[in-house]
């Protein structure tokens, strides 16, 4: 259980986020919500939550990223769980090399991959106060497969992968460092790629074991999962229905 311990989750006003801020809270963890923009839906959702609390702010801007954390601190006491779940991506084809252009790849960088360091670094001396404290980080199945919105955006999440088993290795025994990587989930990202996304819901739900794309609730579960194993660091989870045994 979570109770009585805070949770800071990045991006968390929709989708995957708002999922994981939910499932915390149900368990009885006080969150913190976040986003860069989307104010009005953050703060609908903090507003939903016992005792939780919303702070805007973008995770790619240094002092935004330090800010996030310290107004989480502030407000609540103390830090036991931080959730990088804030992430961009851009739909192009793996095959249109122009269309993925140096500011795309900055773009995409700066907030999956600096923005999740950032927003750890300046957790890691709260988490550490805390101790049993826990780093999610939320990746993708195409970091290491080669598939995905972009490659940009899988070649961040395979960033983003090694970057938790070295956080791992340096923050243990405090702090916990894990990753979940989702597959297919309908989320609001694929309302800008209607097309795609109905073709490819359709080839995943028909060649994956469990038949079904997943839900930002299956992923919510495996984060909740994660912090509450406490004999688990370094590790990847996979969420994907099995798609990646077949």
């Amino acid at each position: 259980m979570s109770k009585g311990r805070v949770a800071l989750i990045t991006g968390s006003s929709s989708g995957i986020g708002a999922a994981v801020a939910r499932r915390l809270a149900a368990e009885g963890a006080r969150v913190v919500v976040n986003s860069a923009r989307s104010e009005e839906a953050g703060r609908r959702l903090a507003a939903q939550l016992p005792d939780a609390v919303y702070v805007r702010g973008d995770v790619a801007d240094p002092g935004d990223a330090r800010r996030i954390v310290q107004a989480a601190v502030d407000a609540c006491g103390r830090l036991d769980i931080l959730v990088n779940n804030a992430g961009v991506t851009r739909f192009i084809p793996m095959s249109d090399l122009e269309a993925a252009s140096a500011a795309v790849w900055r773009e995409i960088f700066d907030v999956n991959v600096i923005g999740a360091w950032q927003t750890t670094v300046a957790a890691v001396p709260h988490l550490r106060a805390a101790g049993s404290a826990s780093v999610v980080n939320i990746s993708s199945v195409s970091a290491t497969r080669a598939l995905g919105s972009s490659v940009p955006y899988a070649v961040s999440k395979a960033a983003l992968n090694h970057m938790t088993r070295l956080l791992a290795a340096q923050l243990g025994p405090e702090i916990r460092v894990n990753a979940v990587a989702p597959g297919l989930i309908d989320t609001p990202w694929y309302d800008e790629a209607d097309a795609v996304w109905e073709s490819s819901r359709d080839w995943v739900s028909e060649h994956t074991p469990l038949r079904r794309v997943g839900t930002p609730e299956d992923v919510a579960e495996a984060v909740v999962h994660l912090t509450r194993a406490a004999y688990t660091t370094g590790d990847v989870l996979t969420v994907d229905g099995g798609r990646h045994i077949v």
